[in-house]
């Protein structure tokens, strides 16, 4: 283990804040991460933070991995996998909501939200949740197919709603709506929800907001994960902060991620890959960095580990500012609607095994950009300042292009398009067949998946 030349980067790095552009202090910080790569033999730019660190802003390429793994294996299998449509895709997301009986206006925009995940490129959210987050809680009796939308406060800018345990994916398109209509008749339209469930990509909420005309805001607290600066116990959410605001580029920007290094829906997608999760991310009740994907999942669900808040443990390299922010989204999810938090919504009775409900909390924000502003001016003024990011001076040995946040989600989406549709692993394409063969009435409509001879 190299804590100790560990230890050293760090205290380099966090004395030397321009120590980047400092020859002395890069040269002193290569020898060391030459050190670190001895002791860490099969760690890479992938899955070591250190070594990114390196590579990224210290201009320190790292070799190739020691091991006898090669990526280019992997991508051969990628490149491999079945493509199946966004069109099939959706269809087959709805009719499996269609087969738990719920409404066909609701099995739409619940199939709509997980598709625009993978349309975006984010396939920790769209299809590999499907099955493991909303059809294996309802059958597990912790999530309910269909619940009614209790409005328990409103006035003409504010709502309360009470979405009742049913599927958050179409309790945060209600709450959504509802602000933005709110907003485009008051300027501004603020909703919490209470009682909801896992409700997707934030970053939908967000775009529903920019294609109105608004800029959109929105957060959700989730089962307790994230350990707090300095410790260790996992206890708040993951909890994305998440803006959307329109632009003349042809999509918005959106900021949709985290307050932790990495969410558990990316340590599920490294399980689905077969890969480690990058060092730094996840820490265990002893204080150590775990990489061990599998056994990560595992102890996250007994408590065992925990994940990073933005910046990593401790506050090196800014870990406060991630705790501080997670710690908001968490405050706004419950602190309205009086809503339970840590062990409460961990979905899990820690003694008996037994599951056990998730109540969560959401909110939403829409601002009408007509009623400061001219639409277009604001929108010109955007794309003015995200150009003026994009074409600033880039790192040398970078990839030589800088991007804005919602740019990569947009390629994605463009890359996806012209390819024909999503390319869908084996994990995935199991899952879809223990889906078709137990849902009533999927059988006979998918007698035989696109990826099956």
């Amino acid at each position: 283990m190299s804590s100790t030349t560990r230890a050293d980067l760090l205290k380099l790095i966090s004395s030397n804040p321009s120590g980047h552009t400092d020859p002395s202090v890069r040269s002193e910080f290569g020898k060391l991460l030459n050190e670190y790569r001895l002791e860490n033999p099969s760690s890479t730019v992938d899955n070591d933070v250190m070594l990114a660190i390196g590579e990224s802003v210290y201009n320190a390429p790292s070799p190739s991995p020691l091991s006898g793994a090669t990526n280019e294996t992997k991508g051969g299998e990628k490149d491999s996998l079945p493509i199946v449509s966004f069109e099939y895709m959706k269809e087959f997301m709805k009719d499996v909501f269609l087969s738990y009986d719920v409404p066909p206006e609701r099995a739409e925009t619940c199939s709509e939200v997980l598709i625009e995940s993978d349309k975006r490129g984010i396939d920790s959210h769209g299809l590999g949740r499907l099955k493991p987050i909303y059809c294996d809680r309802i059958d597990q009796g912790i999530l309910w197919p269909s619940r009614p939308i209790d409005i328990l406060k409103e006035t003409d800018t504010t709502a309360m709603v009470d979405g009742n345990l049913g599927l958050g994916l179409y309790v945060g398109p209600y709450c959504m709506d509802m602000a933005i209509r709110k907003a485009k008749q008051h300027g501004v339209g603020f909703v919490v929800a209470k009682n909801s469930t896992h409700y997707g990509i934030a970053g939908y909420y967000a775009t529903m907001a920019t294609d109105k005309g608004c800029v959109g805001l929105t957060g959700t607290n989730a089962r307790p994960s994230i350990a707090p600066t300095f410790g260790v116990e996992p206890m708040l959410g993951t909890n994305p902060l998440t803006f959307g605001i329109p632009t003349d580029d042809g999509y918005p920007f959106v900021i949709d991620c985290a307050t932790s290094v990495n969410q558990r829906g990316k340590i599920e997608k490294y399980a689905r890959d077969g890969t480690p999760t990058p060092k730094g991310a996840v820490i265990d009740l002893q204080g150590v960095e775990r990489t061990d994907t599998e056994g990560i999942l595992r102890d996250m669900v007994l408590g065992k580990c925990a994940l990073t808040p933005l910046g990593g443990a401790g506050e090196d390299m800014g870990g406060y500012k991630g705790y501080g922010w997670a710690t908001v989204v968490e405050l706004l999810s419950t602190a309205f609607q009086s809503g339970p938090f840590g062990e409460d919504v961990c979905g899990i009775d820690r003694k008996t095994g037994a599951k056990k409900p998730m109540p969560l909390g959401h909110f939403f924000l829409a601002i009408d950009i007509e009623a400061i502003c001219d639409l277009s001016t604001f929108k010109a003024n955007t794309s003015k300042l995200l150009t003026a990011l994009r074409e600033s001076k880039k790192a040398p040995n970078g990839p030589g292009r800088i991007w804005v946040a919602g740019e990569k989600e947009a390629d994605a989406r463009v890359e996806r398009i012209n390819q024909g549709g999503m390319k869908v692993n084996k994990p995935l394409q199991e899952n879809m067949k223990v889906l078709r063969d137990q849902r009533p009435g999927l059988k006979e409509k998918y007698v035989k998946l696109p990826f099956e001879d």
